[in-house]
């Protein structure tokens, strides 16, 4: 199939999450904390989950929750079941936890360090190296990092105000990055001091 990574904004989507084993649990706590409106149908409830928002429903209501979803999570142990919510899904967005190919959309493995995202898909080949390759990342990408992307930002707001050509700006943006004494600021976590020293040195921009 034709996959492509994509972010989506959820915030107040209806989600629909069939079973509640492992699977089912993890990603319907990953659509409550970006704000979507979670039901789980299940004849298992997490309390966890009831606090962070998410509404249990019996699995024989299943149509009356498909029709009211956005986008469905099939995790249940039941493949019976699994077929026939994407039978009722019709041009739904769904992920199937099963068998991905019969649906047409991936949840992959993701993680943050700071405001940085990273989201690892294996072709559903070996959900192990998924979290090798976290690891790896994880020991690659260090708080000095994160510190630059803050700057960059800081940077960029103050650039739209100062140039309206972009491939100048980008031009500052590499100066700073390379920068010396602004390396040093970072090294040492001072990123106010680097704050400081950007704006000082974008002063006299026309």
């Amino acid at each position: 199939m034709g996959w492509t990574p994509l972010y989506l904004d959820v915030q107040d989507k209806n989600v629909l999450v069939i079973g509640s084993g492992e699977v089912g649990k993890r990603r319907a706590q990953r659509f409550l904390s970006s704000g979507a409106n979670v039901i789980i149908l299940s004849k298992h409830t997490s309390d966890k989950l009831k606090k962070m928002g998410a509404l249990y429903k019996p699995r024989e209501e299943l149509k009356k929750w498909v029709d009211w979803a956005d986008l469905m999570v099939v995790a249940s142990g039941d493949s019976q079941l699994n077929q026939e919510a994407t039978f009722l899904s019709e041009d739904k967005l769904i992920n199937r936890a099963d068998f991905p190919e019969y649906g047409n959309l991936i949840i992959p493995s993701s993680f943050s360090i700071g405001d940085v995202q990273f989201s690892i898909f294996t072709q559903g080949k070996s959900p192990l190296m998924a979290k090798e390759l976290r690891k790896r990342i994880e020991s690659v990408v260090k708080k000095k990092d994160i510190f630059q992307l803050e700057l960059q930002h800081f940077t960029r707001q103050l650039l739209k105000k100062k140039v309206t050509d972009q491939k100048k700006r980008r031009d500052y943006l590499y100066q700073i990055l390379n920068d010396k004494k602004i390396n040093e600021f970072l090294d040492n976590g001072e990123v106010n001091e680097a704050q400081n020293y950007v704006t000082q040195l974008l002063e006299n921009l026309n």
